[in-house]
């Protein structure tokens, strides 16, 4: 059971670091329209997604009517979520970007109690306000920030980012494999953003498609990564072991894009942090005392 968490822990921390890589490929990509990077990327991963489903020989299931809908509202949210953060990771600092995308394991929270019904308690709720009130430090919303705009669109990014990830729980209880939700979201995102990435299409340097090439096979690894580590140890032991990503993407800005946060950043990062600490100590211990008999 201990080696087993920690090759989740590995995983998860593997799964950071590529997504860390995805977003400065994505930042290194340069002036492309968002829709641009956003269909390629995807278009990438459809392929890798593609190859896994016949390399597993996993069929193309969905189930009843209603796995349907939420998976039409998972493509969707996830599509939305990724462009918010594309057009944010285009405009700010790399791990600004990427920080304000990590606000959606507390989205989740709040999407699961509105439409999974799932428990919403005072503790939760706190560290949800909490975690808003930390990426304010970062977002700075005042009409004198030139990244408003950026940083309001990561932020929905991690809405939508929330929204998907909750209807994957939904779809993974009602047995919807992995390698379908992955497929099925990157040929819905390619469709939704083909009409705007040809009306809007900018011819790219050969650096350019390289860059976006590293940005699929960085995600599909990430992906990938993810699913293992949530294979091998509950969600709730090893989440916040995610927000590495966080580390990698402030030294690969100071690296590659000679980036480094403001101050403000940084207290939103130290407050955002600690909000996903304190879920994870009352997920793994204090709400395991107040409930003896809970599942682990």
């Amino acid at each position: 059971m201990v080696k087993s968490k920690y090759k989740a822990i590995f995983y998860i921390v593997l799964s950071a670091f590529c997504f860390a890589v995805m977003g400065l490929c994505v930042t290194k990509s340069g002036d492309l329209p968002t829709m641009q990077k956003v269909f390629f990327r995807n278009f990438f991963a459809l392929f890798i997604a593609i190859g896994s489903l016949k390399k597993s020989h996993t069929k193309f299931e969905i189930g009843d009517k209603k796995n349907h809908a939420v998976l039409f509202v998972r493509a969707f949210g996830g599509s939305i979520g990724m462009i918010g953060n594309f057009y944010a990771l285009g405009k700010m600092n790399l791990s600004d970007a990427l920080m304000l995308n990590k606000m959606s394991p507390f989205f989740v929270i709040v999407f699961s109690f509105i439409f999974l019904k799932e428990k919403l308690t005072p503790f939760q709720a706190l560290t949800v306000v909490g975690a808003f009130c930390g990426s304010m430090f970062i977002i700075k919303p005042t009409f004198s920030n030139v990244e408003l705009v950026p940083a309001l669109c990561g932020f929905f990014g991690g809405m939508g980012a929330g929204l998907a990830y909750t209807c994957v729980r939904y779809l993974g209880q009602k047995g919807v494999k992995g390698p379908v939700i992955v497929a099925y979201f990157s040929a819905f995102s390619c469709l939704l953003t083909l009409p705007f990435m040809i009306i809007q299409f900018k011819p790219m340097t050969a650096a350019q498609f390289i860059f976006l090439l590293g940005a699929g096979i960085s995600a599909a690894g990430g992906q990938f990564s993810i699913t293992a580590a949530y294979s091998h140890a509950p969600a709730k032991e090893i989440s916040v072991y995610d927000y590495s990503q966080l580390i990698f993407s402030t030294i690969l800005g100071v690296l590659f894009l000679n980036q480094l946060p403001d101050k403000w950043s940084f207290v939103g990062y130290v407050i955002i942090i600690a909000m996903a600490v304190l879920v994870f100590f009352y997920n793994n211990f204090w709400n395991d005392k107040a409930k003896p008999s809970a599942q682990t």
